[in-house]
């Protein structure tokens, strides 16, 4: 499915953190994510896309 949704606890999984963090960060717009009535979901693609700006940030940071 190319335009997979992923609800919150999906998400949670998927980043092996809390539901309660990705709340916060889709809150905060740190995550990218849309609200279907009242309810956080988060597009596979956006969040992949994400996870690789993350890991730059982190290269030029001097992280590993």
């Amino acid at each position: 499915m190319p335009d997979e949704i992923l609800t919150l606890p999906e998400v949670a999984i998927l980043l092996k953190v809390a539901e309660k963090t990705v709340y916060t960060m889709a809150q905060k717009a740190q995550l990218p994510a849309f609200k279907v009535r009242g309810q956080w979901r988060f597009k596979r693609v956006d969040l992949d896309r994400w996870i690789e700006q993350q890991k730059a940030a982190s290269r030029s940071e001097g992280g590993s």
